[in-house]
Parts: C-alpha cells; sequence; structure tokens
C-alpha cells in the first residue's frame, strides 16, 4: 500500500511561516491519519548551517539596519533584481533541498517561504525529481521573490494576488484563493468568558493586547510605556515572542504599574488571547492579522517591518478591520478614543469578520487533494 507523503518546508524567520507551515500538517494528519506529514524548518542549524548563518544575518539587518532590508526587498522585487536574487539563493539552496527530498521522499512538496521554494524549483526544473510542488504565500501581497515557474499550485490570501499572479504568466488553474492557514482556538477553550476567568481578567475592564510576532519585534515596550498614561481602567497582555530582554522590561513595566500588565514569552496561545482582547496592538505580520480577523477583534497596527509589513497594513486598514499608527501619530490619543467608541470596535469586529478566512489550512487541503496521488 502507498501512503500519502507530504513534505512541508517552512522558515523561522519570523514565526508567521512556521506557524502556517504548523497548520497545514495538522489539517494534513487530521484529514489523512495514515499519510506521512514532514515539517522541516530549511533555516535550522541542524538542516544547514549556511542557511541558519543567512537567517542570522537577515534578523540582525531587520534589528539594526532595517534601512538596509527595504532596499533589498524593493530591489528583489524588481524583475531583473528579483530574478538575480532568485537565482542565487535557490542555486546556493537547492543541495539542502535534494537532501530534504532523498530522506524523506515525499509525493507531495509544500513551501511556506519562497527560500525552500526557490531551492524546490531549482530541482523540480531539472526533472530528476518528480513530486508535486505547492507554494503557500503567506503575505497579503505578492512579492517577486515567490514567483517561479516550476511551481504547480500556488494558495495565496487574495483575489487581489490571484489577479496579480495571472498579470505575471501564471495560469489560472494553478492558483487558488484560501487565505493564510492559520489555527483557531482548542475546543473547550474558545468561550471569552472561559479564558478571561483562567486568566484571571475582570470581565468588566478592557483588555489590551501587546504583541510582536514571533521575535518580539514592534517597540511593544514603548507602546506599553505610552499606554501607561491611560486614566481609564484597563488590562493588559503582553506576548514578548522570543526577546528576552522585551519580555524583562515588560515584567518591570508591570511591576510599577497602576493596571494589571501579564507577560508570556514565546506562546502557542496567542488565538486564545485575541478572543479576550478587547484590542490587539502589533507589528502587521500576516498571519497575526489573519488570526485577528478569524478571532474578530479590532487591531491597532504599528511599526511594520519595511515591506511585506507595509503592504499588509494597507491591505487591513483599507477594510476598515485596522487602523494603521504611522510615525508622529498619538497612540494614547488613538487607542482612549476607541475604548470610549463601542460603535467602532464593533463595525470594526464585523469588517474582520467579512474578510476573515479562519478555515484556510482545510480549504488548502481539499482543493490538493485532487493532485495528491491516491493511497492503493
Amino acid at each position: 500500500m502507498q501512503k500519502k507523503s507530504y513534505l512541508i518546508v517552512t522558515a523561522s524567520i519570523g514565526s508567521g511561516h512556521v506557524k502556517a507551515a504548523e497548520a497545514i500538517e495538522h489539517e494534513l494528519k487530521r484529514r489523512y491519519p495514515a499519510a506521512n506529514v514532514y515539517t522541516v524548518d530549511f533555516m535550522a542549524r541542524e538542516t544547514s548551517l549556511l542557511n541558519w548563518l543567512m537567517k542570522e544575518i537577515y534578523l540582525k539587518m531587520l534589528a539594526f539596519v532595517p534601512n538596509l532590508y527595504e532596499f533589498l526587498y524593493k530591489f528583489s522585487g524588481g524583475h531583473t533584481g528579483g530574478t538575480l536574487v532568485q537565482r542565487v539563493l535557490a542555486f546556493v539552496m537547492q543541495w539542502n533541498m535534494a537532501g530534504l527530498i532523498r530522506k524523506y521522499q515525499p509525493q507531495t512538496v509544500i513551501c511556506t517561504h519562497p527560500f525552500p521554494e526557490g531551492a524546490a524549483s531549482c530541482l523540480k526544473k531539472t526533472g530528476r525529481y518528480d513530486f508535486l510542488f505547492a507554494t503557500v504565500m503567506t503575505d497579503f501581497s505578492v512579492h517577486q521573490i515567490w514567483l517561479y515557474p516550476a511551481v504547480d499550485l500556488f494558495f495565496v490570501a487574495t483575489e487581489k494576488m490571484k489577479q496579480d499572479l495571472l498579470q505575471a504568466g501564471f495560469a489560472a488553474a494553478k492558483i487558488h484563493v484560501v487565505g493564510i492557514p492559520i489555527e483557531c482556538p482548542r475546543k473547550g477553550r474558545c468561550n471569552r468568558q472561559g479564558v478571561l476567568r483562567r486568566l484571571k481578567l475582570d470581565p468588566e475592564v478592557p483588555v489590551l493586547l501587546l504583541m510582536g510576532g514571533g521575535l518580539g519585534l514592534g517597540g511593544i515596550d514603548a507602546a506599553l510605556a505610552e499606554l501607561e498614561k491611560l486614566t481609564c481602567p484597563v488590562q493588559f497582555l503582553v506576548v514578548a515572542g522570543k526577546n528576552k530582554a522585551l519580555a524583562d522590561r515588560a515584567r518591570e513595566l508591570a511591576a510599577a504599574s497602576t493596571h494589571k500588565i501579564l507577560v508570556w514569552g514565546y506562546t502557542n496561545e496567542v488565538p486564545e488571547f485575541m478572543l479576550a482582547a478587547t484590542l490587539l496592538i502589533s507589528k502587521p505580520g500576516a498571519l497575526t492579522i489573519s488570526e485577528a480577523l478569524a478571532m474578530q477583534v479590532p487591531l491597532l497596527l504599528h511599526e511594520p517591518i519595511p515591506g511585506p509589513e507595509t503592504e499588509n497594513a494597507i491591505y487591513v486598514s483599507e477594510r476598515g478591520a485596522a487602523v494603521w499608527i504611522r510615525p508622529g501619530d498619538d497612540l494614547l490619543q488613538i487607542v482612549s478614543d476607541l475604548l470610549r467608541s463601542p460603535e467602532r470596535q464593533q463595525a470594526m469586529r464585523e469588517a474582520a469578520a467579512v474578510w476573515s478566512r479562519p478555515d484556510a489550512a482545510k480549504d488548502m487541503v481539499k482543493k490538493l487533494e485532487p493532485y495528491v496521488i491516491p493511497e492503493k
């Protein structure tokens, strides 16, 4: 009997690509309990020392020279620059991908980041490897670095992205609009009152959730210090991700605060925190936005990583589900005004309900099924 076999290749450059991969893995295992489903971090040290070093350089660039990252993002977005960057990265990384394919022998390869996607594309073009090749774009806009002609199937977040791919010359049959795969709260723990009780929060006091993604970016400590000045009663949930220094600073602020402040590092409970939240203040990572839309929590977005997160902020704010706080805007005043306006909060929740795709992982796996070799 030939089992279905899937290799999901992601990249731990921020947590969004990994979380999307995990959502796909869980749905594949739910739908096909007998299948072999493997998820690999392409940028992990144990996968490739070179890839890991490239990731470390990338993360340092984000932290210390974001303007350089913005330049590289724009350069690689052009057809000439993008093609050059794509060819170099794909060539360098293809040997690691070849090793993974030999190890896992997948029928289907699914990539949630353009680095492993490029490497898989390079192998597929040689004709020596036979696998169904799917890409899951984890942003709300199309960038040249995602565009590889060897991809069999693209799964994208929006109709606009589909149109952009069509204009780039990809066949309509290759493109499926499903949203961005996310995990929904676990059954039995998705009642807001239950979450509030578990966290020992007052149901009559607004809850502000502050997040900076898995890396703890986005000026959370500065935002928390500013929001400490709120004169109305509020409660804070702070998720610092893998940024220990940020978590320590947030706990110092909590110890001296007049408000209740609870602090976490990296956690898988974010969807439940969103369920408890009155407002979410975060940098505009695509997975964070997708989860917030599914949880219908009003979003305040600030300090995007230049490039893709700016596009994400534009997408969701134009649809009425978020407020984009730009440099120079008064965060304290914006939050105060929103807390005093239940009507506006409700309008943002309704907009979120319109644009959310909580079943993206299920829809993606369902659309993938006709292309996969059936079990014998």
